[in-house]
């Protein structure tokens, strides 16, 4: 009886050290990992203030299976074929994704609210939720036949990101808040970036958007209506952010480009974001015959936009940097009868540089050249407009060192690049230092079906990303 009792003590004895030593190496882990957040944020992980115990912080993980999956939930929202993804603004299609992104949010534990033009805001409040928050995201409006992870990589992955950080047991003391903006794109409107220009309080574009009609002649605050957002009275002022909403933004973003997949790279930080401009020209010739009216009679206005549209090539590569871009994205011509001369054409010019001051002296050599080409080709300029000519914006310095500090934490190679492409971060740098993370997409294709960024690169942009938010949230 004595040799069974010794060996049952000796078996409990066993047990207890070996439970002992196991609850030791997880604790023992986990405040390595609560260090390791710590000495990146330059902050404590917790506050003992907002909460009865000190919450622990586990290793950052990204749950990628649901993320993909969500990503492909909502490409379905399309009113072409997959794989392409067509979204337009204030469409069932639409009304339907800012649905789905809602329920996501909520799903999230997010506070969800709404403006009067479909700007979407899911937060985590903070411990101190009075001092500006911590924002992020993008968009999930998609141009005709394009791809399903422009904009709704910066969506879905800031709300993982906030995922990411609730799972680790981190406290924010800034709130952290997602945004998702209404029409980034221009398709319907023609206007890109229109939630992010009235959050950053554009009263220009609140006053023009009271005489804005779509290609079907219908009022921006029809199809607002008909999506279920703005107010009787068609006053916008109340979508403008008040000072001091936010302390930082920053936007996750697939590249668009294919510096990073060239290279090898896991992480581009932004250091800036290009100055786009976009101008309307418009043509009036005479038209007539194509067999009936002789070549030296004509007033052809489809070739003063042809003759054009090389002149912007022309004036783009004469300005020896490569920073500057220009494309003619549209050439519209009247009636679009292969055998009548064009009486009307319609261009629409998109411009872009580093350089503010270069890429307008692009603008008034293209403005000279439709003149001349005008006069030449004894046609009408009836139209030269400039519908934006907006400034370049900085990223944050601060903001920069963050993202910098979090791709080292994470052993991510990243490399410091400009954004030729614009983004909604454009416009929320007029309300707060703002910066941006890119990750690799496949040939760097975006804007059409072909476009793909894997999971992995996506898991690596989240976590980079949530890191980020840690650092701002605790400042």
């Amino acid at each position: 009886m004595s040799l069974k009792r010794s060996h049952s003590l000796h078996l409990l004895l066993l047990f207890f050290i070996c439970f002992v030593s196991a609850i030791r190496a997880y604790t023992d882990e986990d405040d390595r990992t609560r260090k390791t957040l710590e000495e990146f944020s330059g902050y404590p992980s917790h506050d003992s203030h907002s909460c009865g115990s000190d919450p622990t912080v586990s290793s950052l993980s990204v749950n990628k299976e649901t993320l993909q999956k969500q990503i492909d939930e909502l490409s379905t929202f399309s009113d072409t074929p997959a794989p392409s993804v067509t979204r337009i603004l204030y469409t069932e299609k639409d009304v339907l994704a800012r649905r789905y992104i809602k329920n996501t949010m909520a799903m999230s534990g997010l506070t969800v609210r709404e403006d009067d033009v479909g700007n979407l805001f899911g937060r985590w409040d903070g411990y101190e939720p009075e001092l500006g928050a911590v924002g992020t995201g993008s968009h999930v409006d998609a141009i005709p036949y394009s791809g399903k992870y422009d904009g709704v990589v910066g969506v879905l992955g800031a709300i993982e990101s906030i995922n990411v950080l609730r799972r680790s047991g981190f406290k924010p003391k800034r709130s952290l808040e997602v945004i998702l903006f209404t029409s980034e794109e221009p398709t319907r409107f023609g206007i890109s970036c229109l939630g992010s220009r009235l959050l950053a309080g554009s009263q220009t574009l609140a006053n023009a958007l009271k005489g804005t009609f779509d290609a079907q002649n219908i009022s921006f605050f029809d199809a607002a209506r008909s999506a279920g957002y703005t107010n009787d009275k068609e006053e916008l002022s109340s979508v403008f952010l008040k000072k001091g909403s936010y302390s930082a933004f920053v936007e996750l973003h697939i590249e668009q480009g294919p510096i990073l997949e060239e290279e090898g790279i896991d992480i581009g930080i932004v250091t800036a974001i290009a100055a786009p401009a976009s101008v309307k020209v418009d043509f009036e010739g005479n038209g007539g015959h194509a067999g009936a009216v002789l070549m030296p009679n004509r007033n052809d206005a489809g070739l003063a936009a042809a003759e054009l549209a090389l002149g912007v090539e022309k004036h783009v590569l004469e300005s020896g940097s490569i920073d500057t871009v220009g494309t003619v994205g549209v050439l519209d011509l009247h009636p679009g009868a292969i055998n009548s001369i064009p009486s009307k054409a319609h261009l629409e010019i998109d411009t872009r540089d580093i350089d503010e001051a270069r890429r307008n002296n692009v603008i008034e050599k293209v403005h000279k050249s439709a003149l001349a080409i005008a006069e030449k080709r004894k046609v009408k300029l009836s139209e030269f407009k400039i519908v934006n000519q907006d400034p370049p914006a900085l990223c944050d310095e601060s903001i920069i060192m963050s993202m910098e500090a979090a791709s080292k934490e994470l052993e991510l190679t990243y490399k410091k690049m400009i954004s030729r492409a614009y983004h909604d971060s454009l416009f929320m740098a007029r309300v707060s230092p703002m910066g941006m993370i890119f990750i690799p997409c496949y040939k760097g294709y975006s804007h059409k079906p072909e476009e793909y960024a894997s999971i992995e690169n996506i898991a690596n942009g989240v976590k980079v990303l949530a890191l980020t938010l840690a650092k701002l949230s605790l400042q």
